[in-house]
């Protein structure tokens, strides 16, 4: 299947993702691989269905909304162009790769950039804001009912009281870039597994 994938993309096309991803050659062809292996219809794309057979999404509390952020508003196919797109959000920046070329767009596994993929991920109603109600139920989906709701109330209440600068009992995107360490933890703390 290997020999498959590297057939089925062109050598341009590899060195185009590896510039806008950060990718290796390697890491593409064996993603491709990947994804030709999920796409059931073989028509070049993956549906919301062809994401849900992947074990590690379907078992992980936020897999519905991970495979969400793959597909554009409207959307319900993603080619593998913006399947590549989207998981280069996932990679880790290396520091010899900050800033390589200053005229350069940021890349999508920037510090910025993964805050604002995490903010949408919490941002439930696409509002650009993050209430306490979506907080609670992004963290009830992580921790399951393994901490009470007590106890999870105290935490987005805390959180929500450390980030919320403006008063609007919100988190900002600008206001989740101070709290944001803790938040982007809890979506990328271990998806590099998902990347292998």
């Amino acid at each position: 299947m290997g020999s498959r994938a590297s057939t089925l993309l062109r050598e341009e096309e590899i060195e185009e993702i590896k510039k806008e991803t950060g990718f290796s050659h390697s890491q593409i062809t064996r993603l491709y691989s990947r994804f030709t292996s999920l796409d059931k219809g073989e028509n070049g794309t993956l549906s919301r269905e062809d994401f849900q057979r992947i074990p590690e999404l379907a078992i992980n509390p936020l897999g519905d909304r991970i495979i969400n952020a793959f597909f554009p508003e409207g959307e319900d196919q993603v080619n593998f162009r913006g399947f590549m797109r989207t998981l280069a959000h996932f990679r880790p920046i290396e520091d010899n790769e900050k800033n390589k070329d200053p005229i350069a767009s940021e890349p999508l596994n920037s510090r910025s950039n993964k805050l604002l993929f995490a903010f949408r991920l919490y941002d439930l109603d696409r509002d650009d804001k993050i209430s306490r109600d979506e907080l609670l139920q992004v963290l009830r989906m992580m921790v399951g009912v393994n901490i009470s709701d007590e106890q999870l109330g105290s935490i987005a209440d805390r959180t929500i009281q450390e980030a919320d600068q403006n008063g609007d009992n919100s988190i900002s995107f600008n206001e989740f870039i101070k709290v944001g360490n803790f938040l982007i933890f809890c979506i990328f703390g271990n998806m590099n597994y998902y990347l292998t």
